[in-house]
């Protein structure tokens, strides 16, 4: 049986999502984190293409890890978020989410549709942080070779 409302569940993952649309300091950011050694941040994709991509950031240094190497590689502006479902039954939420991204190196920007799936632990933090993006275009986007 869950121990957490679909509304709880619900606040907490816009809450999440709400300190990235609005380009909250670091710091607020991993607040929302499960303080637990096990926390997670995995966003799927060929390591060959970015050095965030497919690789399994593991326990609160690896969730440093992969902020810093976003925020080194990324700027991101018109964040917003919809569509949330909620799975009180598996502590889950999943929502859509739309940007423009650039390269920082490159300079070079696209406007992309993501979706985040967010597995909350009984405190309602994030225990497991998954995203699906375009990892063609951050790709292309590292090297220059992205169309305008």
């Amino acid at each position: 049986m869950p121990t957490t409302s679909r509304r709880d569940l619900l606040s907490a993952a816009q809450a999440f999502c709400n300190t990235f649309a609005e380009q909250k300091p670091p710091e607020e950011i991993f607040g929302h984190f499960s303080s637990s050694d096990r926390v997670l941040a995995l966003e799927h994709g060929l390591p060959q293409l970015a050095p965030f991509l497919g690789r399994e950031f593991r326990g609160q240094d690896g969730i440093r890890k992969y902020f810093q190497l976003l925020s080194e590689k990324l700027k991101y502006e018109n964040m917003r978020f919809s569509n949330f479902v909620v799975d009180p039954e598996t502590s889950k939420v999943s929502c859509r989410g739309e940007a423009r991204f650039v390269w920082a190196a490159t300079g070079q920007g696209w406007d992309e549709v993501f979706t985040y799936v967010l597995e909350f632990d009984d405190q309602n933090k994030v225990k497991v942080y998954e995203i699906w993006a375009d990892t063609g275009a951050a790709y292309l986007a590292s090297r220059a070779e992205l169309e305008q």
